[in-house]
């Protein structure tokens, strides 16, 4: 049996019986647990005879103690960990700081990139390009390009059919490259998203020249309307004139075909006559009357309130709003313009006066024709223009309101105004002559 050395051999100290500087002893204890025993006896010292722990000093660390070479009872008093709780609360108000902070720059810059956007992009040479890639090219479109058109207008008109990315595009390629094309009347099949160099490419092939296809816009005159389809057709213009003489023979109880030609694409047979081409206008414009539910014996009122809404209104979201306006002042008890239906396309129409701009002349708003609501009580004695569908159902069914009057305050968006008293339409003009203050040469 091995001896158990003492505690002050355990230490090392010099005692009776062992050479001083010997090694002590290191045989384990009895109990089997494997720990040292001159361990045991140094934290037995440290403790004292009453076995406390007080004034002694710990006799391992929390390291002894998770690496195993220690146990609770050698730590002594450890001190409780600092509150993690309070820290992690700390902290999430501090990223919640900083999102705001960042927030706050992200929404200023914002407001700045929309509001000063194309100033920026013109300081920095940022601008949108105004022309379409190459390789965006899709779909089928037709332009039509009227007799004595040149590079500005066919550049608008090509911007309109969603060839080209800008309305300039067309016309500043042109100006570019220095060229001038012999542009040819007619009606021509292209793309969507062309490049202003393709445009051009498609326009001078004759292949994409739809020779028997007229486009006619909504709001054309019957002149306007005989010459699109003498250019699609190929057939002279004195042939329409002369078809278009006698409504009667197209079923047509008035006489002239005004409002009569309906809007739209057409593609003939080669086969195709001034009058068989007049008939097939006549026949899609009873077609567009039948679906708005328009009753025969009133085919012409409502194609006449139609063409003055057709031209009136810049918008169709204000077509019903317009046909509206028109049957308030046709209201027997109108006390506001007494019956006078003072639209100034009609007095425009009734002397000719197409000018591009929505201002009348002196001549047009006092001139004694039948066409001149400013004079004469009542619907003119016939449409303006030729409707399209929108307007035909607009006359149809107007929209409910007390509206008198209504001004367009803003050409190039169509904003228009509509109230019910002078007094409020004085306002509203007076916000439209301001705009034309401000943009001159907008068609004021």
């Amino acid at each position: 049996m091995a001896t158990v050395p003492t505690a002050a051999a355990a230490r090392g100290d010099e005692s009776p019986g062992v050479p001083a500087g010997a090694p002590a002893a290191s045989p384990v204890s009895g109990t089997g647990s494997g720990v040292p025993s001159g361990r045991r006896d140094a934290g037995a010292a440290a403790r004292g005879a009453d076995g406390g722990r007080r004034g002694a000093a710990p006799s391992a660390t929390l390291d002894d103690l998770f690496s195993g070479n220690s146990s609770t009872e050698d730590l002594g008093d450890v001190p409780p960990p600092k509150n993690r709780r309070r820290r992690r609360i700390g902290g999430w108000i501090a990223l919640g700081v900083v999102l705001l902070i960042l927030g706050g720059i992200a929404g200023g810059a914002w407001y700045v990139w929309t509001t000063y956007e194309d100033n920026i992009r013109e300081v920095m040479g940022w601008e949108e390009p105004k022309d379409y890639e190459e390789g965006l090219a899709n779909g089928e479109v037709f332009v039509t390009i009227a007799s004595g058109d040149t590079g500005s207008p066919i550049s608008q008109s090509l911007y309109d059919a969603g060839v080209t990315k800008t309305p300039e595009a067309f016309y500043d390629y042109l100006i570019e490259s220095g060229q001038n094309p012999p542009f040819q009347p007619g009606v021509y099949k292209l793309q969507k998203q062309m490049t202003s160099e393709a445009a051009l490419a498609a326009l001078m092939e004759p292949a994409n020249k739809m020779e028997l296809t007229a486009q006619i816009p909504e709001g054309f005159t019957v002149d306007g309307t005989l010459e699109r389809l003498a250019e699609g057709t190929g057939i002279p213009l004195e042939e329409f004139q002369a078809a278009a003489a006698d409504p009667a023979a197209y079923g047509v109880p008035a006489t002239s075909l005004e409002g009569w030609l309906f809007p739209a694409t057409y593609t003939f047979d080669p086969s195709v006559t001034a009058q068989s081409a007049i008939q097939t206008l006549v026949d899609r414009t009873v077609q567009s009357l039948d679906a708005a539910g328009v009753p025969v014996e009133q085919r012409q009122e409502i194609l006449t309130i139609a063409s003055i809404v057709q031209r009136e209104a810049r918008l169709e979201t204000d077509m019903q709003k317009v046909s509206r306006v028109i049957q308030n002042r046709l209201d027997p008890g109108n006390q506001e313009t007494f019956g006078l239906l003072q639209m100034d396309s009609t007095a425009q129409y009734g002397v000719g006066e197409d000018d591009g701009t929505v201002s009348s002349s002196e001549n047009a708003l006092t001139d004694d024709n039948p066409w001149n609501t400013y004079v004469h009580p009542g619907l003119p004695i016939g449409p303006i223009s030729n409707p399209g569908d929108v307007a035909i159902n607009a006359a149809m069914h107007p929209a409910e309101g007390p509206w008198f009057y209504f001004v367009t305050v803003n050409l190039d968006t169509g904003e228009t105004v509509f109230t019910s008293t002078m007094a409020e339409h004085e306002r509203a003009r007076e916000q439209w002559i301001q705009w034309c203050r401000d943009n001159p040469g907008s068609g004021c």
